[in-house]
C-alpha cells in the first residue's frame, strides 16, 4: 500500500466518508441479509442468487478498503486559506472558451472529481494546463474532441459545499 499523501479538499472528505458510513451501515448488512436469504434456498452450487450475492460481498470489501486507504492518505487542503492570483489546487477557475462560452471549474483531488459538478481534477489535462498560470493567461489543451483553447477570466479561492 502506498503512503503518498491525497490532497483533497474538505468537502471531498466528507463525501467520502459519507460514502464510507453507507457501504458499511446500509449496503454491507443488505448484502448480508441477501446471502442469508438466498443460503436459504438450499443447494449453493447451482445457487445464482448466493454466487451473486458473495460476488457483491467482495466487490463491497474493495471499495471499502479502497475508501479507508484513501481516506486514511487523505490530506486536507484548506482552500479559504489560500489565495493569489495564480491557479493552484483548490482554486475556482473561469474560463472562456475559444467558441466564447464561459465555464467554471473549480481544481480537486483526483477522488473527488466531477466534471458535472465543475469539480476538476489536478491530474486531468486542462487542470495541469491551468495550474501556474493567472488570469489573462490563455491555455491550449489537447481534449479528446481536439485541441482547445481557453482563456482564464477570473480565480478566485472559496470553500463551498460542493455535493
Amino acid at each position: 500500500m502506498s503512503v503518498d499523501r491525497v490532497p483533497m479538499t474538505h468537502g471531498g472528505v466528507l463525501r467520502l466518508r459519507e460514502q464510507l458510513r453507507r457501504l458499511k451501515s446500509v449496503e454491507k448488512p443488505k448484502n448480508i441479509r441477501d446471502i442469508e436469504e438466498a443460503r436459504a434456498h438450499g443447494d449453493l452450487s447451482e445457487n445464482a442468487e448466493y454466487h451473486a450475492a458473495k460476488e457483491r460481498q467482495g466487490q463491497l470489501d474493495a471499495e471499502i478498503r479502497h475508501l479507508e486507504d484513501i481516506l486514511g492518505r487523505s490530506e486536507v487542503i484548506d482552500v479559504s486559506k489560500l489565495s493569489g492570483d495564480r491557479i493552484v489546487f483548490g482554486a475556482t477557475v473561469e474560463l472562456e472558451d475559444d467558441a466564447g462560452h464561459s465555464i467554471t471549474y473549480r481544481i480537486v483531488g483526483e477522488y473527488e472529481a466531477d466534471i458535472k459538478k465543475g469539480l476538476l481534477s489536478v491530474t486531468s489535462p486542462i487542470a495541469r494546463a491551468l495550474v501556474g498560470r493567472e488570469v489573462g493567461d490563455s491555455v491550449r489543451v489537447q481534449a479528446p474532441g481536439g485541441l482547445k483553447e481557453y482563456e482564464i477570466i477570473d480565480v478566485r479561492f472559496e470553500e463551498f459545499d460542493d455535493k
